[in-house]
């Protein structure tokens, strides 16, 4: 990708293409196709059509558009709803990191991953927006609905130099005055950083009604510590250095890992967000089709819907 960093991935919009990213909660707002309001039956008019995309109710196929155009739509109502969906970007320095294995830094990863889900939330004519986040918010986009936008997020997270520390936490308490309506909010980050702190932001967040998925991005390296021999390990968001031999405390760095990964599955499942470990030695398109497919069926379990 580097050195042109264009986050548009045929590869990973072929495998997604035919999904979608819904909202486990009801939203409020104007037009959309794929999500309720909560006000339903009060001026019920018909607004337009939109393509029918799987998961549709049948019943709202216009079958006599079906038989002049042989394509199949759905008949789209005023009391339908967009769900406002803001992707929350860590650009910390953390986020620079590229182990051996990998084809991209974390920060590029993570920002093809927000330009693919953008692109399939704004065919389903759902608002997308950015914040871009390290010590503090750097560029805010809000949320749009406009072909435009998906450009312009691209090029705000092509311009990007990941630096300083990751402060999440902080962040997230400072977007509950920012963010007036509810949405879906996608967090996404290697959630190097004060994990209490980021808890608590996301509790308030989801207590004045927002949606939460986090994303959490790593590098095979940072969970193995496949490195031999004397090695020097520095902070990349500080100016410690440490010199050591890593296979003295392989083992022990190992668990602590993955005692880190359990602790923010268990910790997301029980506060209600959901959580999906991504590493960047993987494909993209195909970790991302798989979430997106068991995320579908658990919402149309839900919704009651088989």
């Amino acid at each position: 990708m580097p050195p042109s960093r264009a986050y548009s991935d045929p590869d990973v919009i072929a495998h997604i293409a035919d999904l979608t990213l819904r909202s486990r909660r009801l939203a409020e707002g104007g037009i959309s196709g794929q999500h309720r309001s909560p006000f339903h039956g009060f001026n019920v008019e018909f607004a337009a059509y939109r393509e029918y995309t799987p998961g549709d109710d049948l019943r709202r196929l216009d079958w006599r558009v079906f038989a002049r155009s042989d394509r199949h739509y759905i008949k789209q109502y005023e009391e339908e709803s967009n769900v406002r969906v803001t992707f929350v970007v860590d650009a910390s320095a953390s986020m620079n990191y590229r182990g051996s294995r990998a084809a991209l830094n974390k920060f590029d990863y993570a920002a093809t991953l927000v330009v693919s889900l953008a692109m399939l939330l704004s065919r389903q004519q759902d608002p997308v927006g950015l914040v871009l986040f390290d010590e503090a918010a750097g560029k805010i986009l809000p949320p749009s609905a406009t072909q435009a936008q998906v450009t312009a997020l691209s090029e705000v997270l092509q311009t990007c130099t990941p630096a300083r520390k990751t402060e999440l936490g902080g962040l997230l308490r400072s977007l509950t005055d920012r963010l007036r309506r509810r949405g879906f909010l996608v967090i996404v980050s290697d959630l190097f950083t004060d994990l209490e702190s980021v808890y608590d932001g996301l509790d308030r967040l989801r207590f004045l009604g927002h949606e939460v998925l986090v994303m959490q991005v790593v590098d095979r390296d940072e969970l193995e510590l496949p490195f031999e021999g004397p090695t020097i390990f520095k902070d990349i968001e500080g100016d410690e250095q440490v010199f050591a031999e890593p296979g003295a405390f392989r083992k022990s760095y190992q668990e602590a890992m993955r005692g880190f990964l359990s602790e923010v599955r268990r910790e997301c499942g029980g506060r209600g967000y959901d959580h999906i470990c991504l590493c960047t030695e993987d494909p993209l398109g195909d970790s991302l089709a798989r979430f997106l497919r068991y995320r579908e069926d658990s919402v149309h379990h839900a919704s009651g819907r088989h």
